[in-house]
């Protein structure tokens, strides 16, 4: 997985440099077998103990056209602050000591009983990443599809990057576009705190069952802090509105003419991810692209690439794995994004 300067990294870069005793990378590779937005999503240490305040341009200064002998007023930009919050995704995991004694290896039993719980937040983590509206769950932070509700600009700046795939039903999934990087889309984790996982083995701790009488049991606690910073909404697109209903019969939107303009939606053209982009490059561009779909349009993208009806979709090699890419953009799974979705409008 690839390093893009010193300020943003993956999950798997983190722990590189965080880990002290193995666990959260274990952890880390067990999250990115079954949710590939993971791999790419990049981080940088929130500079606030609950999150991150961002600055954003809202507007540039004029100029004007001067004659001989006469002055013209000064200009200024104009910005905002935004700050975004991280959510704390905590849970337990309690074993009966003697049922992991029956076992004859202590870790091994316990890893296999708390890849559930492991699994859990995996999902948990990636459906927020899409879906999350603090108004409804404030625990947690604000997610993608609240940023881009719509495809009306007359409801919202963000529509401008929302694509209109056709559906009006409520079989409809998206597609989306996202460039990560430092100065366009990331992921934040509490300044002075780790990135991922942090995993505590609490030993033998008493618990009780449900008649309050107790018995000791191997505790873990688990706890993610993290949130989603979208420092210029350009740099994400999504192609909302694809009813899934008609990709196995019926007539489907033309999801390549959709990608395409997805991409051309970006203020720079994207980097494929997971290339290393130097410090030469301008700042903007640094950073990653990736296309994030669910499993029932990565396999209809995944058939066209075999058959080869379109020559922009092609089978390469992403981390020694077969990847479809678009335009050298990786085409990546997530399951946590739905085939129920409300039409937008």
């Amino acid at each position: 997985m690839a390093t893009i300067g010193p300020v943003a990294l993956t999950l798997a870069d983190w722990a590189r440099r965080i880990d002290d005793d193995g666990k959260i990378a274990e952890i880390i590779n067990l999250l990115s077998q079954t949710n590939e937005i993971l791999d790419d999503m990049l981080w940088v240490e929130g500079n606030l103990p609950t999150g991150h305040k961002t600055t954003i341009r809202t507007g540039l200064p004029s100029a004007y056209w001067r004659l001989l002998n006469q002055g013209v007023p000064r200009g200024k930009s104009t910005t905002a602050q935004i700050t975004e919050s991280c959510g704390m995704l905590e849970t337990y995991s309690d074993i009966d000591v003697d049922l992991v004694a029956l076992s004859g290896n202590d870790r091994a039993f316990r890893l296999s009983e708390e890849l559930a719980f492991l699994e859990g937040m995996n999902q948990q983590m990636a459906g927020t990443i899409f879906y999350n509206n603090i108004t409804s769950t404030p625990a947690a932070f604000m997610g993608l599809a609240p940023r881009y509700p719509s495809v009306s600009t007359a409801t919202s700046q963000t529509a401008n990057n929302v694509l209109n795939a056709g559906g009006t039903t409520s079989t409809c999934t998206s597609i989306w576009l996202i460039h990560w990087g430092p100065m366009s889309v990331h992921g934040i984790f509490p300044k002075g705190q780790k990135a991922g996982f942090r995993q505590e083995d609490m030993g033998k701790t008493p618990v009780y069952d449900s008649n309050s009488n107790p018995y000791y049991a191997w505790r873990t606690h688990y706890k993610w802090d993290a949130g989603l910073v979208v420092k210029d909404w350009r740099y994400a697109v999504r192609i909302a509105n694809i009813d899934v209903s008609t990709l196995s019969g019926g007539t489907p939107p033309n999801l390549i003419n959709l990608m395409i303009r997805a991409i051309h939606r970006l203020p720079t053209q994207p980097a494929r991810a997971g290339n290393v982009q130097t410090s030469d490059a301008p700042r903007l561009t640094l950073g990653q692209a990736g296309f994030y779909c669910n499993r029932a349009i990565s396999t209809w993208l995944d058939i066209q690439a075999v058959n080869k009806t379109n020559v922009l979709l092609r089978m390469e090699e992403f981390d020694g794995k077969p990847v479809t890419t678009f335009r050298g953009i990786p085409i990546r799974t997530c399951d946590q994004i739905l085939n129920t979705e409300t039409y937008l409008t």
